[in-house]
């Protein structure tokens, strides 16, 4: 073979390999250019998803409200309390970071407690774009009740949002009659499908289920207090059970009023009321002091009991209250 050849034969061996290494060079690279893209990718494709599932924001005065909000939203809510558990709904004020977070929220839920007719404005400044809905409207409002009065006695007349107005504090405990919470689910789903039509479909199949579960608790708490027979009359600390009594035919008498500790002649007249009535427990709730309770239910021989108007697990709670008045009426 002639060097020529032999020449010839090397050079084009080393073209051909060089010409396969520098595809194989170009293969890696394209190769390895394509998994450095990957997350950048995937960060394009996912981003507009993860923005459209990302929960609407909203804010509620009291925690039942955020159980009711949470049976329509579901996974589409991220819920924010302004009253923290165990502080007082009438007279809270907001901590300055809750006031912060006030500007992620798209809708506040205000629930008709006392505390919101000095924040309700202050909310609005500190989130001009959030829409303010008041749960309440189209409910008509009891008076708060005193030592000697039961609840519906009062005549009352129509405000706006729903309420009544006669002379004295009107009761904002609405959230503890079924059938009042039906009314405020109505008003959270109206909002809802103003500020977020989106989930129009979520959100109408989350309030269909969540009222067959209120009409289920109604009637199964209708059937329990039926088979009350005789005083169905019970005796709390503060009156917060007075719509749930008017929902159920209870009567509820309370120990202080409009957030007042009984006087010296008011304790014994409870006292005596309770023995001529036969009323043996003394409902009290964490927000309040026990203390007036405590010298009742020593006076009579009976004791304390806790009844939490404020838990978070709504349903569950109407019925272990039930339970707890329907035993103490026997």
């Amino acid at each position: 073979m002639s060097p020529d050849y032999v020449g010839g034969a090397a050079d084009n061996e080393h073209g051909s390999l060089e010409d396969d290494m520098n595809q194989v060079r170009q293969v890696m690279k394209n190769f390895f250019g394509a998994i450095a893209m990957i997350p950048v990718l995937l960060v394009i494709m996912i981003m507009p998803e993860a923005y459209a599932d990302q929960p609407l924001q909203v804010t509620v005065s009291i925690l039942p409200q955020k159980y009711f909000v949470e049976k329509i939203g579901g996974q589409q809510v991220a819920v924010t309390v302004m009253v923290e558990p165990g502080a007082e709904p009438h007279v809270y004020d907001p901590k300055p970071q809750q006031m912060a977070s006030l500007a992620k929220s798209k809708i506040y839920f205000a629930a008709g407690v006392p505390f919101e007719d000095a924040w309700l404005k202050k909310f609005a400044a500190a989130n001009p774009d959030m829409q303010i809905v008041h749960t309440e409207t189209g409910i008509a409002k009891l008076p708060m009740q005193g030592h000697d009065e039961h609840a519906g006695t009062t005549h009352q007349q129509q405000t706006p949002h729903g309420e009544e107005h006669q002379h004295g504090v009107l009761d904002p405990h609405i959230w503890l009659s079924p059938p009042l919470v039906m009314i405020q689910a109505r008003n959270m789903l109206d909002a809802f499908l103003k500020v977020d039509p989106a989930h129009k479909s979520l959100y109408e199949t989350n309030y269909r289920k969540f009222m067959e579960e209120i009409v289920a608790l109604d009637l199964e708490l209708l059937d329990r207090f039926e088979e009350v027979k005789g005083n169905k009359e019970f005796m709390v600390f503060h009156p917060a059970w007075g719509y749930f009594a008017e929902a159920y035919g209870l009567i509820q008498t309370p120990v202080e009023t409009e957030g007042k500790e009984p006087k010296a002649a008011d304790l014994k007249h409870l006292i005596e009321h309770a023995r001529e009535r036969g009323i043996k427990v003394i409902f009290v709730q964490p927000q309040f002091s026990s203390t007036s309770a405590r010298v009742i239910a020593e006076a009579i021989g009976g004791q304390i009991i806790p009844a939490d108007p404020m838990a978070y697990d709504w349903a569950k709670n109407l019925r272990d209250v039930a339970e707890k008045f329907k035993a103490a009426l026997k």
